[in-house]
């Protein structure tokens, strides 16, 4: 018998017994369908929130002033560093070479009490001033009305761009926001954006805030230091480091710091974002690897079990191969192959049920698009050879071993 013919024999014998072979396949099907289900569901959460992460600033690094920290380290008393200055952003964004887009914004705080004719928000709304670049850089939408125009922060005019919680509470519903007037901190702005609801967002949310040209802001800061910060934003995240390089050599020379001597300021990639993300997703796939391990595992059992009882069956028809020639190796490949055949028949049905589900799981959780995880899928198919080949050892090994004549003689 060549392995031609031991492959067909062993699709006979399969067809023989197709009841068995069905329930046998979705036993194997039903682990693959756990496994590769879980894990398309993290692969489409993952596919979302890296979209998310990267509407929030993935491909972005800031640049703000250093904390200054009281005591010693090292032996040695840190040297207060100055804030970084309106000027010096203004200068490093005229003079950055390397193409991004910048955005230059500043806190000014975070218990303004909005007023407009007699309506007044709680004393909770946080004002920002920013250049046209920070909407978009920190992710946030315009849903009516339109962003900064560059005249408009060349020369500081009494324009602002509203949150949501913050047009809820001083309008009532379809109420004409844009073009309409808020008293901000004692002066009179002209509404000309209102903002896309965003929710709760690391500790704060971007729905109660107003946010005002970069040189209006520093008008109403007279009696204290407000605090710049810029946040680089660039298409090419391989380019991250390179960008940064640039960003501190350009800062250091603005900021007059010494040779040899450390940064009076700060710059920091948002890269740890994704990276925070890449330990949860991976965590869950471990996750996801063993639920679906401890399902095959009791697959595996079960087709070894009942392997062994197709052995048994057979013992007369092995006792009839080997009495006209078959060896005990071909013996054997036949049952291993009857058992990689099952396998591979749950596998791909099981494939097709884990990316449904899997699907599914993702829209339940309100995560758009379809994810085909093709690694899994060849991971999972391989998995279902080796579970094949381990559940139809054993009884494979027992058929080959069997003496012709006992076998013969089996009733």
């Amino acid at each position: 018998m060549n392995l031609a013919e031991n492959i067909r024999e062993g699709l006979r014998s399969i067809n023989a017994n197709l009841l068995r072979t069905i329930l046998t396949a979705l036993i194997v099907a039903i682990g693959i369908t756990s496994l590769v289900g879980i894990l398309t569901a993290i692969d489409g959460i993952q596919s979302s929130v890296t979209d998310s992460l990267s509407d929030l600033g993935v491909n972005t690094f800031d640049i703000y002033s250093k904390r200054n920290r009281r005591g010693r380290r090292g032996g040695v008393s840190e040297k207060a560093q100055p804030p970084l200055k309106l000027k010096q952003a203004l200068r490093f964004i005229d003079n950055y070479r390397y193409p991004a887009e910048v955005s230059l914004s500043t806190y000014i705080t975070g218990t303004a009490e909005i007023k407009r004719g007699s309506e007044k928000t709680n004393p909770s709304v946080r004002v920002f001033g920013a250049n046209e670049h920070h909407v978009a850089l920190e992710g946030m939408d315009i849903e009516k009305g339109r962003n900064f125009s560059s005249v408009e922060i060349q020369y500081g005019s009494n324009v602002v761009i509203i949150g949501p919680d913050v047009y809820k509470a001083l309008y009532k519903d379809n109420e004409e926001v844009i073009n309409s007037e808020i008293s901000v901190l004692g002066g009179k702005y002209k509404v000309i954006g209102l903002l896309v609801e965003r929710g709760e967002v690391g500790g704060g949310s971007p729905d109660n805030t107003v946010i005002m040209p970069v040189l209006s802001a520093s008008r109403l800061s007279s009696r204290r230091v407000l605090r710049y910060s810029m946040t680089v934003g660039i298409k090419n995240v391989q380019d991250l480091d390179y960008a940064m390089g640039e960003a501190t050599g350009l800062m250091r020379k603005i900021r007059r710091d010494e040779l040899g001597k450390p940064n009076s300021f700060e710059i920091a990639k948002s890269e740890s974002l994704a990276e925070q993300l890449a330990k949860v997703t991976g965590a869950m796939k471990m996750g996801g690897f063993g639920i679906g391990f401890i399902t095959l595992l009791g697959a595996s059992i079960a087709l070894m079990n009942i392997m062994m009882v197709s052995v048994t069956e057979r013992t007369r028809e092995v006792g009839v191969r080997k009495a006209l020639g078959a060896t005990p190796k071909r013996i054997r490949q036949q049952f291993l192959i009857e058992a990689i055949v099952v396998c591979l028949l749950g596998g791909i049905a099981g494939v097709f049920m884990g990316i449904g589900v899997g699907n599914l799981m993702a829209q339940a959780l309100d995560i758009d698009g379809f994810v085909v995880p093709w690694m899994w899928i060849f991971i999972g198919l391989v998995v279902c050879v080796v579970v094949g080949l381990i559940s139809g050892y054993l009884p494979a090994n027992k058929a080959a071993r069997l003496d012709p004549i006992e076998s013969l003689r089996f009733e």
